[in-house]
């Protein structure tokens, strides 16, 4: 060592670099940034090289990087891009955890979930992309693995293809309202009546079948009942409101007309259970919930016309 080469007490590195003594003791004793040399009185000594080293070390630090990459930077067996490139995907995995966090908080303090509930929330979107499509399948594998058995399905390869081109997916940076669907999902496909209420209607929706009732009504009428009904979920009419009785009370007579039956209760709440043979309201929840994970735009129902006249028949069935 000449004597022109400035060395600097751990002292003054702690002054130029705004590192704490201590901190640059324990990088010196890691061997991160070893001393140039000793003062007379066996104090450390460091060159402007050490100085610079401890530099990137802070500044590598700052960005989350573990020492003993920073320490491979150092020896030259990664290069700063590399390290850096590898850095940034693992800070992108920590804003998609945080950001499911948020949202997962959120849907707690919005709905003001038990201990339970909240564990159970927690659990539900902790899993991994593998394990949420595993849930997914084992639901439709239990759903559809017997499907052909069952006389009413005709087609079950369109069947299956339809839901599992529709598989629901909690993206990694979900928003409160997908998080929320997500926990709504993961609980609904694991109810066993659900699966039988989804086997019976995804039947009727893959193989285009036509319900019994608007085959014995004939094309006419159900072509009227579209008409009216179209026309009253335009005006938005409630199907529960009391503006929606003139509508259903036409309609009633028409079909009661039909199948020479008495316009009555009794006649409503049976028209109502023909309908619903292909339409159930929890399959109709359960495509809203695939649709808002997704991130897809969400259809108001997949049998508009029918939701909307079963909802009405059942009041006027329980009135």
């Amino acid at each position: 060592m000449d004597g022109t080469t400035t060395l600097y007490s751990i002292g003054e590195l702690s002054r130029r670099t705004g590192l704490s003594v201590r901190t640059i003791r324990f990088y010196s004793d890691s061997g991160v940034v070893a001393p140039t040399g000793r003062s007379p009185a066996h104090y450390r000594l460091y060159d402007l090289d050490a100085l610079l080293r401890l530099e990137l070390v802070r500044t590598l630090r700052e960005l989350g990087i573990d020492l003993a990459t920073i320490q491979r930077v150092l020896n030259r067996e990664l290069s700063v891009a590399d390290v850096a490139a590898a850095q940034a995907d693992a800070v992108d995995v920590q804003i998609r955890m945080l950001q499911l966090r948020r949202s997962v908080l959120r849907v707690v303090a919005r709905r003001g979930s038990s201990p339970e509930e909240t564990q159970l929330m927690h659990r539900l979107t902790r899993l991994s992309g593998e394990e949420r499509r595993r849930l997914i399948d084992d639901f439709l594998n239990g759903t559809f693995g017997t499907v052909d058995a069952d006389p009413a399905v005709t087609d079950m390869a369109a069947m299956t293809a339809m839901m599992r081109a529709a598989t629901p997916d909690l993206p990694d940076d979900a928003s409160t309202e997908q998080v929320a669907a997500w926990v709504e999902l993961a609980e609904l496909v694991g109810d066993e009546d659900f699966r039988s209420r989804m086997r019976r209607t995804a039947g009727y929706q893959a193989a285009g079948r036509t319900l019994a009732v608007e085959t014995a009504a004939g094309d006419e009428l159900m072509e009227l009942t579209r008409m009216k009904v179209d026309e009253a979920r335009n005006a938005g009419t409630d199907p529960l409101s009391d503006r929606a009785a003139p509508t259903v009370d036409d309609l009633v007579r028409r079909f009661a007309e039909r199948f020479t039956r008495a316009p009555d209760a009794g006649f409503r709440d049976w028209l109502a259970q023909q309908f619903e043979e292909a339409h159930d309201p929890h399959v109709d929840r359960y495509w809203r919930l695939v649709w808002i994970v997704n991130g897809w735009q969400v259809v108001p129902s997949l049998i508009p016309m029918h939701l909307w006249l079963i909802r009405a028949l059942r009041r006027d069935a329980r009135a």
